[in-house]
């Protein structure tokens, strides 16, 4: 039956993936022995002591120019994550890595001041997160999220959220303290109202009705809030753009957004093997429509297409969500937030008041 488990494959519980294939920049490898997946998937979190915090995005297609990331690495374990080969630039894997070496940047609130009180810091839209998500599981105890927030409401500078977690409810107070001045706004990620789906492709995430019910209550407080039906997977999830849209409408989200999934160097094959444990018989199917969109191949990581993708089965997905998105009724297509209400505050850096280390 489909999405039942092959018995030769291995599944660790609350993880997207069971091994950690090569990373591309070593050539010495580290072998494991059979059945020691079991001893890696434990969380490992680490101190990352970047001196910034603030990185700059160039990219033309992705809609902001300045990402937050209090951490690296991400234990929702997201399967397709394009997040995931950054973990390789720092001696790890793409792989189990990526969802159990998780960096903390502790001292991310001190930075976030120190640039946002220099006299080189122009006010503009900061997304959290650009790339792993600013609210996995960690975050609920650390709170290095919610005093980046602080930070950002006392500057009142503006910020966007994208999150798969409705942790994010738990800081309503500080969205709706920036909503107030046209400063905030959380876009909520839904790729499938599936549960068993969920499961198997986003582990650790909240699921969708949880989602459902984040937004609902963002909405209700004030907050402007969209979603993200990112990635689309092709063959696996798009048949379900309508209902997703109609959905979160209906829980509140005002504007929506769509991109097709990218499968960036080993990420790839992380997803091939993916669908080998859950979804074999459908396998060869979901991969031939995703090489539809994407020219041939899994990924395709040029501007202006990336986000798009390209052909006739992206060109019906693409007409697909534009049709629904009007007909169920979506206001705008975008949230203009305003940098209008920004003061700039010198103050001394603080301390960490929660700590794992």
């Amino acid at each position: 039956m489909e999405g039942d488990l092959p018995k030769d494959r291995v599944v660790i519980k609350g993880r997207g993936v069971a091994s950690n294939p090569d990373n591309r920049f070593h050539s010495i490898q580290y072998e494991w022995d059979e059945g020691e997946e079991q001893l890696h998937s434990k969380t490992l979190f680490l101190r990352d002591e970047s001196k910034t915090i603030l990185s700059r995005n160039e990219s033309p297609d992705v809609g902001f120019s300045v990402g937050l990331n209090p951490y690296r690495g991400c234990e929702h374990g997201c399967i397709y994550c394009y997040a995931r080969p950054y973990h390789e630039y720092l001696g790890f894997s793409a792989g189990l890595d990526f969802e159990t070496k998780i960096l903390v940047k502790e001292n991310a609130p001190g930075l976030l001041r120190k640039a946002l009180a220099s006299r080189n810091w122009e006010p503009e839209t900061i997304l959290l997160s650009g790339a792993t998500d600013c609210y996995q599981p960690i975050e609920r105890k650390l709170q290095l999220t919610r005093r980046c927030l602080e930070v950002l409401v006392e500057f009142r500078n503006p910020v966007a959220v994208i999150t798969k977690n409705a942790l994010v409810t738990r800081d309503l107070d500080l969205l709706t303290s920036l909503a107030q001045v046209s400063a905030a706004y959380v876009g909520i990620s839904l790729t499938t109202l599936e549960d068993d789906l969920c499961g198997k492709m986003e582990p650790r995430t909240s699921r969708p009705q949880a989602r459902l019910e984040a937004i609902r209550k963002l909405a209700e407080a004030g907050i402007p809030v969209g979603v993200n039906i990112a990635p689309v997977i092709p063959g696996l999830t798009d048949e379900e753009i309508p209902r997703i849209l109609r959905s979160a409408y209906e829980a509140g989200a005002r504007t929506a957004w769509m991109a097709p999934v990218r499968l960036p160097h080993g990420v790839k094959d992380l997803f091939s093997e993916w669908l080998t444990t859950h979804y074999p018989l459908a396998k060869e199917k979901i991969l031939q429509r995703i090489m539809e969109v994407r020219g041939g191949a899994l990924n395709d990581s040029r501007f202006g297409s990336r986000m798009q993708g390209e052909g006739k089965y992206a060109e019906q997905i693409a007409l697909l969500f534009k049709v629904m998105k009007k007909r169920v009724g979506y206001p705008v297509d975008r949230i203009p937030l305003s940098t209008a209400s920004f003061v700039r505050i010198a103050q001394p850096g603080e301390q960490s008041e929660f700590s794992i280390f």
